[in-house]
């Protein structure tokens, strides 16, 4: 078996290792193409794929397993004997091809982990700026590479977003840096990379089923900030974040930085009244701060909440660590839009705000969210993952004039509100292919002026619907009909 601590660049001798890829995406084709491209022997296998990959796996010479035959543990696995596994990280430790692999002590990557070895492709070898939490992470990876795109360099987002990271360092231009986002699925399997600045965003219960415990989650998470090599970047506001900075073994001379909503203390990135300024990157930051941007810069993205304002204050703090100047973050500030379906307005009728936030898709990303408004009817449900809203429930029960639940795990919903929030009006939406239509009826029905109507469910989605993008496409859909009729 070749030894792997040996594979530490692209111009390593890879050729004949034999590669077990599993998962047919984007990222795993990018996997399979870049291990076709050492000379590797690859296997991929996957109970779905898109039937022109496998023709294109046919081409560059790649093995493949797929669709019934994939189930289980394959007997052209076992024929195959192989020395490394890469995996999908959405395939989750007990994945009886997982388990298979540990059992026979065979090395478990994602592409994170192979990229990190293959990063000297191109003669430009390109930092990584390293962003994970529970909820906010492609905002501020947003932000951050558009901020580093104003201070003139070549930057791409990648990993958990954009462009698979694979491909990103196969570009033959190179690129500058990286802003790679990791979920928690990622980071648990990563063995070792080397961020030049990492950031924990915040953490909250999520994807307790996929981890089995709280604990596991936040030890995955807490990888991010090994090996840092210049800012560690956590949230003062949540203190889970700092102990992770306190405790990671981060190489020699990288500094730890918080940002904040409120007032940045020394080292620190945050507000001074309507000011987002920083207290971290300057000579003199025991006694003064430098000004990025004001409150309205900031309002131009979207709906000034609080969230945003910790994401840009987080994204201002991993690209001042890189010398980008307070007038070009500003400028990046000013010129940046979040993507749909986060705390999007849809509408204003009749005294009544339509706020669409369909990415909410666990308790933590739903509580910023109410926090933002002061009296909510509140469209929540779906898949729980293995969470309780309990908590959030009843730190903002009296916000709620009405909470209209739909989705597959109702009942949990329906408890909790009402042993939590005993003086809502709560509705069910029973399951139907008309549950967007109907919960936004409820919602008109029920809204009062100066209420808002929040679609913040708490919940994934696909219990009914594709993604969290069509569920908040037809609640928009579904408000601009039914608003139309009054």
């Amino acid at each position: 078996m070749k030894d792997l601590e040996h594979l530490h660049s692209w111009n390593a001798n890879w050729r004949d290792l034999r590669v077990v890829v599993l998962g047919l995406g984007v990222t795993g084709f990018s996997v399979a193409d870049s291990l076709a491209e050492l000379g590797c022997k690859v296997l991929v296998i996957a109970e779905t794929a898109d039937v022109e990959l496998i023709d294109i796996l046919d081409v560059i010479g790649v093995e493949h397993i797929v669709g019934e035959d994939a189930s289980g543990v394959p007997q052209g696995l076992i024929d195959f004997k192989p020395e490394l596994v890469v995996t999908s990280p959405g395939l989750k430790p007990d994945h009886v091809l997982i388990d298979w692999a540990a059992r026979g002590s065979i090395p478990i990557w994602v592409d994170i982990e192979l990229a990190w070895r293959l990063r000297d492709k191109t003669s430009k070898v390109a930092e990584w700026i390293a962003v994970t939490g529970t909820n906010g992470k492609t905002t501020t990876v947003q932000m951050v590479e558009a901020m580093i795109r104003k201070g003139g360099f070549r930057v791409a987002s990648c990993g958990n977003i954009g462009t698979p990271i694979l491909d990103a360092i196969r570009d033959p231009e190179g690129f500058d840096v990286l802003v790679v986002e990791l979920s928690s699925f990622q980071l648990h399997y990563v063995k070792h990379i080397e961020p030049f600045a990492s950031a924990v965003l915040n953490l909250a219960d999520d994807h307790l089923d996929w981890h089995g415990s709280f604990q596991a989650y936040a030890d995955a998470k807490a990888k991010i900030y090994e090996n840092t090599k210049f800012a560690c970047v956590y949230n003062i506001n949540d203190l889970a974040t700092e102990k992770m900075v306190e405790n990671a073994d981060v190489l020699e001379g990288a500094r730890a930085i918080g940002f904040t909503t409120g007032l940045p203390g020394r080292s620190q990135v945050g507000f001074v009244e309507d000011l987002l300024c920083d207290r971290a990157f300057l000579d003199d930051r025991a006694n003064s701060a430098l000004e990025i941007a004001t409150l309205e810069d900031l309002s131009n993205i979207g709906v000034l909440t609080p969230h945003l304002m910790a994401n840009a204050a987080a994204a201002t703090a991993l690209a001042r660590s890189f010398g980008i100047q307070p007038a070009e973050i500003r400028q990046a500030l000013i010129e940046f839009r979040l993507d749909a379906h986060r705390i999007e307005l849809v509408g204003e009728y009749g005294g009544v705000r339509w706020i669409d936030d369909s990415k909410a898709t666990n308790p933590h990303a739903a509580s910023a969210s109410l926090n933002s408004f002061e009296r909510v009817v509140w469209i929540v449900g779906g898949l729980l993952k293995g969470v309780d809203l309990s908590d959030v429930i009843q730190k903002y029960s009296s916000r709620f004039s009405t909470a209209i639940v739909i989705g597959k795990d109702r009942q949990p919903v329906l408890e909790s509100l009402a042993a939590n929030a005993p003086e809502c009006q709560i509705i069910e939406i029973s399951d139907s292919d008309q549950v967007m239509h109907d919960a936004v009826k409820a919602a008109k029905n029920s809204a009062k002026p100066g209420d808002v109507v929040l679609l913040a469910p708490a919940a994934a989605s696909m219990d009914q619907f594709r993604d969290y993008a069509d569920r908040g496409n037809q609640f928009a859909d579904q408000v601009r009909i039914q608003m139309e009729q009054i």
